[in-house]
């Protein structure tokens, strides 16, 4: 999966604020094929495992308290330089800071609410990936 794959999540605000549809047309539109996506809901636990990373971190609990407050959509999209490309498309985790036109400064509300995730690195993306997915759910 290394290089061309990652993982994002539209993330519960997102999803109730109707940007669903929005938040996909972009990835296309940046040239992500969709691999792979549910629409599903963490619970708390689940929520706290995907984030485990930042347990030690001030806004661990609101951010497991966010992210199972509702539905989600979770993808694996594929693009040559999948990660960084990605990264670039969804902007600054502070939406505030976000470039004009990428996905969190046009959809994101807050630091906390900022409408997607997006893998850091190749290594989390298969991690994070693998998390939802079961290698037969992803199709190339």
């Amino acid at each position: 999966m290394a290089g061309n794959r990652t993982f994002t999540m539209i993330k519960p605000g997102a999803v109730r604020n109707g940007h669903i549809g929005a938040i996909l047309a972009h990835i296309n539109k940046a040239g992500f094929k969709i691999v792979a996506m549910k629409y599903t809901k963490l619970s708390a636990e689940k929520a706290g495992e995907f984030y485990a990373v930042h347990k030690e971190r001030p806004f661990y609990g609101e951010l497991v308290e966010f992210m199972s407050s509702g539905p989600i959509i979770a993808a694996v999209l594929e693009k040559d330089n999948a990660v960084a490309d990605f990264r670039k498309t969804i902007g600054a985790t502070n939406p505030a800071d976000a470039e004009p036109g990428t996905v969190r400064a046009l959809y994101a509300t807050s630091i906390g609410e900022n409408a997607v995730h997006g893998s850091d690195s190749d290594e989390n993306a298969q991690i994070e990936a693998s998390f939802h997915f079961a290698g037969t759910d992803i199709f190339a």
